[in-house]
């Protein structure tokens, strides 16, 4: 029996046949050894669960869990937190279509064993050709859970951040505290996760790039920049946890900062004129939900201040919507008379999203 602790590592998996072979052999090159690989098969249709099932068979650490009836992303991902074994100590995720260097988990894991306040661990990720998650001091390797929350939730460096999930590890009592590790259904729910658990616990950072982040068309990040998913993550955290982290008077402004600007960034699309109705329908409903809904008053505020940052600040979404008007002078009026913020999908249904919104991360 192995003297270090055990560690779960967990790969939800849908239709992840092109990648899905690098990442299991990422895990099995591994120099930690003492693991358990739990791969949650989403009822995939091109092949993942054979690939998943030859490798079990080849190494007893491996077991393969195919789920009954398909599971929406995040849901898959708790079902996944909720089969690691009783004994161990931390869980390690990879995602199907990114992978591990030799080192991850022994690096990170000696951290934890180090600094038992720790609950939360990341690392430098490569991401393409760049190294993300920069911005922490070296040689400081644990930081408050208070300290990094303040400085997400504050904002300004979109290079720094806990990390993505394939970048962290995560003690496995944090992971067991409740059924549903992911707190809510946003693809930005391990960021949620971060901000929950780190209440009550430390963040430590390992300076050596232990993980590679495969970005293309289908993966969950480039549908959240296309949609841009992002505001309504970044605002649903503020509001539960902004108060846990920061002052009456720092969270009454972010709150008021970053309402206000995702009714620009909506006018601003609606105006330039390109977006479909996924898009409405998703914002619409996620400002509903957090409790800020895209009313006839605050599409109006937001498309005047819209509009004057069009003609004092003509960058390349400002052009766009200047020069539509150019070509139609008449429309800004019949637009006020006639749009109804509230049924984006009948009026909104041609907008175009231009720039990622403040403070994401």
């Amino acid at each position: 029996m192995s003297d270090k602790p055990l560690v779960s590592v967990v790969t939800p998996v849908y239709n992840g046949a092109a990648y899905l072979r690098e990442c299991i052999e990422s895990v099995l090159r591994q120099t930690y050894s003492n693991w358990e690989y739990i791969i949650v098969n989403n009822c995939s249709t091109d092949g993942s669960q054979e690939i998943a099932e030859e490798y079990a068979k080849k190494d007893s650490r491996i077991r393969v869990h195919n789920n009954d009836v398909f599971l929406a992303i995040i849901a898959n991902h708790n079902k996944a937190f909720r089969l690691i074994s009783p004994g161990s100590k931390y869980v390690k995720q990879v995602s199907a279509d990114d992978w591990l260097f030799p080192e991850c988990i022994e690096r990170m894991v000696d951290l934890g064993e180090a600094n038992p306040s720790v609950g939360i661990i990341g690392s430098y990720q490569l991401r393409g050709d760049r190294v993300m998650w920069q911005g922490f001091e070296y040689p400081a390797s644990v930081f408050s859970g208070r300290q990094i929350c303040r400085r997400i939730l504050l904002g300004g460096d979109k290079t720094f951040g806990f990390g993505s999930p394939t970048s962290i590890l995560y003690r496995a009592d944090l992971v067991r505290n409740s059924e549903e590790f992911f707190p809510n259904a946003s693809p930005h729910a391990d960021t949620s996760a971060c901000f929950k658990n780190l209440q009550n616990s430390s963040f430590g950072f390992v300076y050596q790039v232990l993980s590679y982040d495969r970005i293309h068309t289908a993966t969950e990040t480039s549908r959240s920049k296309d949609l841009n998913r992002y505001s309504s993550a970044y605002l649903n955290d503020l509001i539960l946890y902004g108060p846990s982290y920061l002052d009456k008077q720092e969270f009454a402004r972010l709150l008021n900062k970053n309402v206000q600007g995702y009714h620009r960034f909506l006018a601003v699309n609606y105006l330039a004129g390109s977006r479909d109705k996924d898009f409405w329908n998703y914002h619409k409903a996620r400002l509903r939900e957090l409790g800020y809904p895209f009313t006839l008053p605050a599409f109006l505020k937001a498309t005047g201040l819209a509009f004057l940052e069009a003609v004092t600040h003509p960058g390349w979404t400002s052009r766009k919507v200047w020069e539509r008007f150019e070509r139609a002078p008449s429309r800004l009026e019949k637009e006020r008379r006639f749009v109804d913020p509230e049924k984006p999908s009948e009026n909104m249904r041609d907008s175009h999203l231009s720039a990622p919104p403040q403070n994401a991360q």
